[in-house]
C-alpha cells in the first residue's frame, strides 16, 4: 500500500524535485529543455518526449501540490476560532 506520508512530506519532495526534476543538469536542466519544447510549439516531439516531460515534471507538481496543501493548513489556522 502506498504511503501517503511520503508525498506529504517537504524534504522528500524538495529532494526528488532537485535530483530527479532536473537530471541531467547539463547542459541545461532536461524539465528546462522539454518546457522550451513545448513552448515552442512541441514540433517533432513523440510519445516518448511526452512522458519523458510527465516524468521530469512530476515532482514539480508535488512541489507545487504540497504548496497548496501547506497554505490551506495555515489559512485554516488562522481562520478557526481559538
Amino acid at each position: 500500500m502506498f504511503n501517503k506520508s511520503i508525498i506529504n512530506d517537504p524534504f522528500f519532495v524538495i529532494l526528488i524535485a532537485l535530483t530527479l526534476g532536473l537530471a541531467p543538469f547539463v547542459p541545461e536542466p532536461h524539465i528546462w529543455g522539454k518546457l522550451k519544447w513545448v513552448a515552442g510549439g512541441a514540433e517533432g516531439m513523440k510519445a516518448m518526449d511526452y512522458f519523458d516531460l510527465a516524468m521530469h515534471g512530476l515532482p514539480w507538481l508535488l512541489v507545487i501540490r504540497l504548496a497548496f496543501v501547506k497554505i490551506k493548513e495555515m489559512l485554516s489556522k488562522a481562520n478557526s476560532p481559538s
